[in-house]
């Protein structure tokens, strides 16, 4: 485990302890419930942006708290446990694309209100089913920008939308010449498909041409540490149902076969939890991001799908049943296994970087 300093402890701990009783999966249900336009809670965002979580990537100077990619990723990993419908992750994401490629104005302007909560954004980089950020058509002349994205997370609550256009990562806010069209993903989460006809474009033109490169890999480090908050919550509420679960006079748990199945599990979380902490510590170092990042979201897709999987089965017939949350857990997984790359399209990025 990565060690934590005194402030970061403390950040993990009041993110385990808001969640755990502000934002339970009941929370989330009634998200589901009510359907809400933006499809996460206003009152839930709101306290999450007032306990300065939207800043944690943003310098102080624009209104953040600049404390790293290691404490973003423990709050979206408690957030990950309580399955918490909020645009945190995609905020931040945006936000650090801004940081990285912004120029002064559009660094004073956005990061500011993201910071505050005030202004939520998103990514728009997929034109398809499958992740293919190099197989771009949108494209921008004259400051207009045309073309069509797909799959965009939290898209009915966006005010700006970091596009990815043919010849760079480009900001768009929500407007005149920008469309949604809501897809229902399994997860009832916030997916729509986006059309941009003649929409005003402004250029992040100070990132470098592996701009969109730096963003997604950041996009799959903190997605990996929703995942592993996942994984953890599906093995705690298994292991507790395996210890309660009475069945031919036994509980469940005093079934060998049942504790080699768990201790597997046990052992495939610790090697998640490793490269993702691998992955946070890298992109705070600055050092070995890319390859950090390929190995991160590739366990994170193989372990989460295992968890998710053995779940449900140790569960039974009622994993299968919507008054449990066992369920719930599963259905995000898979919608996150298929943004910001599959495993096997990790292992060949790995390979690649690494010059094979």
């Amino acid at each position: 485990m990565a060690v934590l300093n005194e402030e970061q402890e403390m950040l993990r701990d009041m993110a385990r302890d808001w969640t755990t009783n502000e934002s339970p999966v009941s929370a989330f249900r009634k998200m589901r419930d009510s359907k809400p336009d933006e499809r996460y809670l206003a009152d839930t965002w709101s306290a999450m942006a007032a306990m300065g979580w939207a800043g944690i990537v943003i310098p102080e100077t624009y209104g953040g708290s600049d404390f790293g990619w290691m404490s973003a990723g423990l709050v979206v990993e408690e957030l990950g446990k309580t399955l918490a419908a909020s645009p945190l992750t995609m905020t931040t994401l945006a936000a650090s694309a801004i940081v990285l490629g912004g120029s002064d104005e559009q660094k004073a302007k956005w990061l500011p209100a993201l910071a505050s909560g005030e202004k939520v954004a998103t990514l728009a980089i997929d034109e398809g089913p499958h992740h293919a950020p190099h197989k771009i058509a949108a494209s921008v002349s004259d400051g207009k920008l045309t073309g069509t994205k797909a799959f965009v997370h939290e898209a009915h609550g966006a005010d700006l939308f970091v596009v990815a256009a043919s010849d760079g990562l480009y900001l768009v806010e929500k407007g005149d010449g920008v469309s949604l069209s809501g897809r229902a993903l399994t997860d009832q989460r916030s997916h729509a498909n986006i059309t941009f006809d003649g929409a005003a474009a402004d250029k992040l033109a100070n990132g470098g041409d592996d701009l969109l490169d730096q963003i997604l890999d950041r996009a799959r480090i903190l997605t990996a540490c929703e995942m592993l908050g996942m994984a953890q919550q599906v093995f705690d509420v298994t292991l507790d149902y395996l210890k309660q679960r009475v069945q031919f006079n036994q509980v469940l748990a005093t079934f060998q076969a049942l504790q080699h199945r768990m201790a597997d599990l046990f052992a495939d979380l610790a090697q998640m939890r490793s490269a993702v902490e691998a992955g946070l510590e890298a992109l705070d170092s600055g050092h070995g991001i890319g390859r950090a990042a390929a190995i991160a979201k590739a366990t994170a897709n193989d372990v989460l799908h295992t968890v998710s999987r053995e779940g449900i089965q140790l569960h039974g017939g009622i994993g299968m049943t919507d008054e449990y949350d066992i369920g719930f857990y599963l259905k995000r997984a898979r919608v996150l296994e298929a943004s910001w790359g599959s495993s096997s399209q990790m292992r060949d990025r790995f390979a690649t970087l690494s010059g094979f």
